[in-house]
């Protein structure tokens, strides 16, 4: 265990207020875990936080809708969002009437009119105090998030979160363990030397992501800790449960319905089509060099 990197955590995060947690391109299981439920856990004692990964995140896990596209973090400007095509717009304009301050946006002639149901409302300008990244080995696998964004990296409070071997200790603040078995597992020693509580959400998330990054705890990596940290994991509340990504859901649900059809139905639905010879779906058994 890192007491000094996690003891400096806890210090830095006491004196900021806003920040973001950034996870590579194409993030595992177990990163995304591991975000989630630090974003909760900080978010709790009053942090604004903005969980960023240039990629969409589709695992089944609690707090992934939360994850941006771009390194934004909430401050006083009100940002109005609503779905738009090219020239559907024809003029926005706006009016005071007594305290009400009124936005009009008039559609252009032949546009359908704006859904109210589809306006979002969100806030931006904020400050970045701090941000961490996590199994993240360097900057650069940050992605676009760095590379557009360098400048809100400079003076600022980074701390580096990883379990990778190749890790270039690019923090101002390294919380490294090249032996662990996962980055839950560090962030769940994270979160209780912060004293944080951890609700049921953050406890199914970590036992996921510790469960994938292990291979259902089969790795060389497993050790006794982390059966000790599962445990305490599950004393939490914690959900055993198979961690989908929901791109997938549509062809998990198609072979669900296969499985409760009648076989008859199932292999009338994966017969050939007409002109395919009779056999083809049947076995093929080659001979050669005297071998079967």
């Amino acid at each position: 265990m890192d007491n000094t990197a996690i003891s400096r955590i806890i210090d830095t995060l006491g004196k900021v207020s806003s920040g973001a947690i950034i996870l590579s391109a194409n993030p595992s299981i177990d990163a995304v875990a591991a975000a989630s439920s630090l974003y909760l856990g900080i978010t709790k004692i009053g942090k604004t936080v903005t969980l960023v990964c240039e990629t969409p995140i589709d695992f089944d896990l609690t707090a992934v809708e939360k994850f941006k596209k771009d390194l934004l973090v909430a401050g006083d400007n009100l940002v109005i969002s609503f779905p738009y095509s090219d020239g559907s717009i024809d003029k926005v304009d706006y009016n005071i009437q007594g305290n009400l301050f009124n936005l009009i946006v008039t559609p252009r002639p032949g546009f359908s009119k704006l859904d109210p149901s589809k306006v979002k409302f969100t806030y931006s300008g904020g400050i970045v105090d701090f941000i961490i990244t996590i199994d993240a080995p360097s900057l650069n696998s940050l992605g676009t998030i760095y590379n557009n964004n360098q400048n809100q990296f400079q003076g600022k409070e980074l701390i580096n979160i990883d379990r990778h071997l190749t890790n270039a200790s690019y923090g101002t603040i390294n919380y490294l363990n090249k032996t662990s078995s996962s980055v839950c597992e560090m962030i769940l020693l994270l979160l209780q030397q912060l004293q944080l509580e951890i609700d049921r959400d953050m406890a199914t998330n970590l036992y996921a992501g510790i469960a994938a990054a292990t291979n259902n705890f089969s790795s060389y990596s497993v050790t006794a800790d982390t059966f000790e940290k599962i445990a305490s994991l599950l004393r939490l509340g914690a959900i055993k449960k198979n961690i989908k990504n929901i791109n997938l859901m549509p062809q998990l649900q198609n072979r669900e319905r296969n499985i409760n059809k009648p076989p008859q139905a199932v292999e009338k639905e994966n017969q050939p089509e007409e002109g395919t010879p009779s056999d083809w779906l049947r076995p093929k058994i080659f001979k050669g060099g005297g071998l079967i």
